[in-house]
């Protein structure tokens, strides 16, 4: 069976992480140039302000995507850049330049997939409260019906968030690195986690209002996905409650795929996450859930790694030890299981299609003496989670397409540039892009439309 005829492949960036020009065309500040050039907080004092300098350089990046044999680009919009005070009037040089990208996409036959929010706060709405500002959905609604206005008439496919379980796990708790680096207690997060929620309900339904019938709206989701030690019933069950139980088999409390997505799908928290947390989530009335649970056509799934489970004697779940292909250069264990067993069963709770909105790996990546990358360990990786994948779509799930992470080296958060993502080298003192080994292998696995697996 394999992948359908129509299944999108392509590659992933996010803006602060790869556009540079940080302090050019009214750009405003977002919450993570203030983390970046906060001492201590980035691995060696590393900063997005230049990064990939891609805010410069897009064409050339285009045309690279273009001889990757790219059918389609998943980026962000940097808000600030197009809001330097998170609300008001726009800033036309930042709004021109999506034009531009979007433009030359088209032109080279790659669908832009554009994502409204990967982590970039802009500064002087974090100042006013942030996620907990009451006014924060209403100024999200607002700036997703811009972009939607903007862009709308050529971009067919949206999402609204990236990882809100990354958000507050890494960026509003005591152990988070992340930008803005708040240290709230649990009753706080969730108070973030309903900000995030209501602002995504905001910017379905402005999207919706502005966008061609058509569009495709969505959200990436990042969280608990774990792979049976087994096949037996007892074990997949096991996996299943593991996946969506608050807290999840490894004792997190904002961890669960149930706390983000049955909100987003169902328009109601489980029971169990209701008494779980008790007077510590915040109240949400019939009015808010209702705009939390605005329909939405996709769930994106950002898969990396997950935990082996098993059911214990009493069928409850049981963290089993893992068995790992190897590492990556992140220390993050290699389990191809998991991308099919995270998108079989997030498809069967939600009933939704299934995009791979990022999925690859860190490697110790050096230009060698013949100008050349051979990361045969992304190749062996991607092979690997992508014949997973493949199983998925052959045993029916809807998977609309996969957006490799990433596209290009660039600035990973905390690690700074420490830790090499991309198809393709960037020597950032140059800013010289060298197709890997990968690439080129990547643009065969998708003249194959993934056959050549």
């Amino acid at each position: 069976m394999g992948f359908s005829k129509d299944f999108l492949w392509g590659a992933a960036t996010a803006a602060y992480q790869i556009e540079g020009a940080a302090n050019e065309d009214g750009r405003g500040p977002s919450i993570w140039d203030t983390f970046s050039h906060t001492s201590g907080k980035i691995k060696n004092g590393d900063t997005g302000d230049v990064a990939c300098d891609h805010y410069h350089c897009y064409k050339e990046d285009v045309a690279l995507m273009a001889e990757l044999g790219l059918q389609a680009y998943r980026f962000s919009i940097s808000w600030p850049r197009v809001l330097p005070e998170g609300t008001g009037s726009p800033n036309e040089k930042g709004l021109d330049f999506y034009d531009r990208l979007v433009d030359e996409l088209l032109a080279k036959n790659i669908q832009p997939c554009a994502t409204l929010f990967h982590w970039d706060l802009p500064q002087v709405l974090h100042d006013k409260g942030g996620w907990r500002n009451p006014d924060i959905a209403g100024h999200f609604g607002a700036y997703a019906e811009l972009m939607g206005r903007r862009l709308g008439d050529r971009v067919p496919c949206w999402m609204t968030f990236n990882e809100m379980c990354v958000v507050i796990n890494c960026g509003h708790v005591p152990s988070g690195n992340h930008a803005p680096g708040e240290k709230l207690d649990r009753t706080g997060a969730l108070e973030v986690l309903k900000g995030l929620l209501l602002s995504h309900g905001r910017g379905v339904q402005a999207l919706r209002a502005v966008l061609p019938k058509t569009a495709q709206i969505g959200l990436a989701h990042c969280g608990v996905v774990n792979f049976p030690t087994s096949d037996s019933a007892e074990d997949i069950e096991a996996t299943r409650k593991s996946m969506f139980a608050v807290p999840d088999d490894g004792g997190s409390d904002l961890h669960s795929a149930a706390l983000y997505l049955d909100p987003v799908f169902f328009g109601k928290y489980t029971e169990e996450t209701l008494q779980y947390f008790g007077t510590g989530m915040p109240p949400v009335s019939a009015a808010e859930m209702e705009t939390i649970s605005q329909p939405i056509d996709f769930l994106g799934l950002n898969v990396y790694r997950g935990r082996c489970v098993g059911a214990g004697a009493n069928g409850e779940p049981e963290t089993r030890p893992l068995e790992p292909a190897g590492y990556t250069h992140f220390n993050w264990p290699i389990t191809p299981d998991v991308l099919y067993w995270g998108v079989k069963l997030m498809h069967e709770r939600y009933g939704k299609p299934i995009m791979i909105t990022e999925n690859g790996m860190s490697n110790d990546d050096t230009l060698n003496a013949d100008g050349k990358v051979h990361d045969v360990e992304r190749i062996e990786f991607l092979t690997s989670y992508l014949r997973a994948l493949r199983r998925a779509a052959d045993d029916g799930v809807p998977v609309l397409g996969y957006m490799q992470w990433s596209l290009m080296d660039n600035f990973e958060w905390a690690e700074g540039y420490s830790q090499r993502f991309g198809l393709i080298h960037i020597d950032y003192e140059t800013q010289q892009r060298t197709l890997k080994d990968s690439a080129l292998w990547y643009r065969d696995v998708i003249e194959s439309n993934g056959d050549h697996l």
